[in-house]
This record gives C-alpha cells, sequence and structure tokens, in this order.
C-alpha cells in the first residue's frame, strides 16, 4: 500500500501550480492569516530554510520591501532569488555562522520550518525535533527585536507544555496552533510566540 506522503495531495499540487518549492508554505500562510506576522519592511529571519518555500513566501509577502535572511545547511531551490534576499548556508550552531545572521539583525519575526532527519523511531525523531524547537527559541530570544514574533514547527509529545513554558519567559504570548495544511496523520504542530518582551 503507497503511503500517503508518496502521493501529491492537493496542498503539494498546490504549491508546484503556484511555484513553490514544496506544501509548507501553506502553514505559514496559515499562520500569517491568524497571527499577523509579516508585515512590509520587516526584517525576517528563516531557520533551516531549504528548499525554500517559506523564504520565497516571505519575500512574496514583502513585495521588495524589508529583507529575508535564509539559512540551513542544504542550499535554496534555484529559483528562489530577491534582492531583499540573504542566503547563508552552514550549520546553525556554528559560531562563524551565528555571527554572520546577527550581523544582518535584529529580526522583527523568526520562524523555523526545520525538521530533523527522521529514523522512523518517534522517539528519536521528538528528541530530535525538540533539539531543533531549543536552537530556533535560543535563536527568537537573541535575534529578535522587542515586541518581535516568531514561529517553530515541532513534533507533538508530552514536552510541548515545557517548550511553551520557555517561550512565555520571553513573549507576551505563546501558544500551539496546528495549520489544516498540517497532512491529517502528521504528528508536527507549531509553536506560536507574540510580542517579544
Amino acid at each position: 500500500m503507497a503511503n500517503s506522503y508518496e502521493k501529491p495531495d492537493f496542498w503539494s499540487r498546490k504549491a508546484f501550480s503556484e511555484g513553490y518549492p514544496a506544501r509548507s508554505v501553506y502553514k505559514l500562510k496559515e499562520i500569517d492569516e491568524k497571527f499577523g506576522m509579516i508585515k512590509k519592511n520587516f526584517k525576517v529571519l528563516d531557520l533551516g530554510s531549504s528548499p525554500g518555500s517559506w523564504t520565497t513566501f516571505l519575500l512574496r509577502t514583502l513585495d521588495g520591501s524589508g529583507k529575508v535572511v535564509s539559512c540551513d545547511l542544504n542550499p535554496l531551490s534555484k529559483d528562489v532569488k530577491g534582492d531583499n534576499l540573504v542566503f547563508i548556508q552552514g550549520d546553525l550552531t556554528d559560531n562563524a555562522i551565528v555571527e554572520s545572521i546577527k550581523s544582518h539583525g535584529p529580526f522583527d519575526l523568526v520562524v523555523c520550518d526545520a525538521a530533523p532527519l527522521t529514523t522512523g523511531n518517534r522517539v528519536v525523531d521528538t528528541a530530535r525535533s525538540q533539539g531543533l524547537v531549543k536552537m530556533a527559541i535560543w535563536y527568537a530570544q537573541i535575534m529578535l527585536k522587542s515586541g518581535g514574533n516568531f514561529a517553530v514547527k515541532v513534533f507533538q509529545n508530552g514536552d510541548q507544555q515545557s517548550l511553551l513554558k520557555s517561550m512565555r519567559e520571553i513573549f507576551a504570548s505563546a501558544k500551539g496552533f496546528k495549520p489544516v495544511a498540517c497532512r491529517s496523520e502528521s504528528f508536527e504542530t507549531y509553536l506560536i510566540g507574540l510580542n517579544k518582551k
């Protein structure tokens, strides 16, 4: 029996027809529609951005204003480009990369749709996802302007509450949100931090 991840669903087909590298773009679109995350002239940091759907959506939404700083170990799709795009290829835990990103900040918004390389073992995958979330929260803490916003993907498990608790120390409000564009069988959801203190 074919796994539903292998056949393109509505969102994958829509992404392809609208020129996005992946279906994940609709998750960010829905988050933005609900929480009003992206505004003209914003400086936005996109962590773990390859192949570049979120970066493309950010560039289109900013429409030539502001700036998108996008970072990943892997390159962006070749058609992801913009005059206000800075792409930094490298490891987000590397000090030189941190300093390079910091030189473009501070940011109005930090987003992270990064997922770990999955093993199929839910315990391992969830632990790896948590590690990425903690790293993204650290970036939000040091790179966001006061009043800035944050969105990060997390694999659902028992530790979501402790991640939200640590976010509530940084943001005026923090909550979980599962966009409609997430696959029904997926155990991913998003944590949203609004109005950095």
